[in-house]
């Protein structure tokens, strides 16, 4: 018998029938549609996805997506997994991350987008794998089929969030669930949970669709009702903290047209009103001070004033040079100066530093040379004590980093500021994009956040994710927010630095046993049934 298989489309099956005989299972034509039509679902469901985020905010979109992409998928060979994945992929972060082009050009843009997407169509290499190894065999191998995928979608978001240069964690799918019923189930799996559950649910639909049973579609089901019915993670009150905070829209750019020191004049003028009013401490934005002030007296002589004025202490931020490295810095400044620092645990490739700048220059040397800044990565840790009040930090991007939030709630953290500076991006969806995953952090560790921009948006969030105070984008703005400080550890505390290696890992070992025992299973039915030929 000669078989002819599509090179898209996964390798025929042989299983031997009740006389021994070896016959062609051909199970991949009833599920994997033709690549045609893969390839357009999936430009499709990669475009969709977007509208699950900020500034739309279409959460069950998500699920729509996710569940077309992982059809276009089941029983495709793993060329044309890659193809389709890609397609998704492209289709998605293309769109996702057009705010990077806005001021910075094309070529930044075309670079993460690409490289993201790439990364994506290899992850869907996997989840071909993990369908190819266990819906080639009895109902029983095929009820863990949404697990191994849903470990497998994980295990991808781990590691395009770790590598190459740190990763780039924004897009991860749990965080689209912010403004959802389910984003409270948070507190309890993290944003890394909330991608395995949202997967799994997609993953159980499409095997209910295929197979035609019900067992699948009530597990999704319960997953569902489970994750919305679920309280937030307990934790105690611990008083409360008035805490000022000013959005000085101040020209913040990297390029708009400003010298030396008018952002910071910019945030002092937009302070002014503050200074006669009780307040715990007084937060500016990422960059607010825009000259080192442990180097410049006459700036910390202004800071000094600040803080007197003010009646309290003042976490400000600005690039600071100590010994050869450049950080960049928040510092509490009291009456004293400076006395706690935090340095920028991750700082942005391409936007604050260059990696492998020889090799970049080689390709794009214009480009590259605009970037003069080489900050140092920080490895202090996360936190300051105003008082007795221990407080958790992340500057801008470091919000998307599970350590840094981790390292913050672990030593103690009653609540967060998020300092940021989203002015490169005005009139995009960064800043709203950026807000969404603050919003998921403040859920996750059950801690008030502070999240404060140059240009804004800037708010402070409460532990269930609801906005206590906003100040609008392109806003001059000061406020004073009673923020409730919180006690205990939530269990997405706990599980976020191993959760989602775990889930990789156990994915990974999963389909490699399902594999071999599959290829042993088919070898024995060949030899066996042409034997009795």
């Amino acid at each position: 018998m000669t078989v002819t298989a599509d090179p898209l489309v996964g390798p025929p099956i042989f299983v031997r029938s009740r006389r021994g005989n070896p016959r062609e299972h051909n199970a991949r034509l009833p599920v994997a549609v033709p690549f045609s039509v893969a390839i357009i679902a999936a430009a499709v469901a990669g475009g969709i996805l977007d509208f699950a985020y900020p500034a739309y905010g279409w959460w069950p979109a998500a699920f729509g997506s996710v569940t077309i992409g992982l059809w276009t998928l089941r029983g495709r060979s793993l060329p044309g997994a890659f193809l389709i994945s890609l397609v998704y992929g492209a289709a998605f972060y293309f769109t996702h991350l057009a705010w990077v082009s806005r001021f910075l050009g094309p070529i930044p843009w075309v670079a993460l987008a690409g490289l993201e997407a790439l990364l994506f169509g290899a992850g869907g290499v996997l989840i071909a794998l993990a369908y190819r190894a266990t819906t080639r065999t009895g109902y029983g191998y095929r009820a863990i089929t949404p697990l191994l995928v849903a470990g497998v979608w994980v295990l991808r978001e781990t590691l395009m969030g770790s590598t190459p240069y740190t990763g780039f964690p924004w897009a991860r799918v749990g965080f689209s669930l912010a403004e959802s019923p389910l984003a409270e189930a948070a507190s309890w799996v993290g944003t890394t949970g909330l991608s395995f559950l949202t997967v799994l649910v997609c993953a159980s639909v499409v095997e209910a669709l295929i197979l035609r049973r019900w067992e699948p579609a009530a597990a999704a089901a319960v997953i569902v009702v489970a994750a919305i019915a679920v309280p937030l993670f307990p934790t105690e009150q611990a008083g409360m903290l008035r805490v000022g905070w000013v959005q000085g829209n101040g020209p913040s750019g990297y390029f708009d047209t400003k010298t030396t020191g008018d952002i910071l004049r910019a945030q002092e003028e937009a302070t002014a009103p503050l200074l006669d009013r009780e307040m715990d401490l007084l937060v500016w934005p990422e960059g607010a001070v825009d000259a080192d002030p442990l180097r410049d007296v006459a700036v910390a002589g202004r800071l000094d004033r600040l803080v007197q004025g003010a009646g309290a202490p003042a976490l400000v931020n600005a690039a600071t040079t100590r010994g050869a490295d450049t950080f960049n810095t928040s510092m509490l400044w009291t009456s004293a100066g400076p006395q706690q620092l935090h340095d920028k645990a991750n700082p942005v490739p391409f936007g604050e530093y260059v990696p492998d700048r020889w090799f970049y220059e080689a390709i794009a040397p214009d480009l590259i040379g605009l970037i003069q800044r080489e900050y140092t990565p920080g490895s202090n840790t996360p936190l300051m004590n105003v008082g007795d009040v221990p407080i958790g930090l992340a500057i801008c991007f470091d919000v998307i980093y599970n350590d840094v939030i981790h390292q913050s709630a672990a030593s103690g953290a009653q609540m967060f500021v998020f300092q940021t500076n989203n002015a490169d991006f005005r009139g995009t969806d960064e800043n709203l994009q950026q807000l969404a995953i603050a919003r998921m952090r403040a859920l996750e560790t059950g801690r008030t956040a502070v999240n404060v921009s140059t240009t804004g948006t800037s708010q402070v969030i409460g532990r269930d994710g609801k906005v206590l105070a906003q100040v609008a984008v392109d806003t001059t703005a000061a406020k004073i927010t009673e923020v409730p400080l919180r006690t205990g550890t939530t269990l997405a505390v706990v599980l976020m630095p191993w959760l989602g290696w775990t889930l990789s890992i156990g994915s990974v070992l999963a389909l490699l046993v399902v594999s071999i025992r599959q290829r042993r299973s088919d070898a024995h039915s060949q030899e066996d049934g042409w034997m009795k030929l």
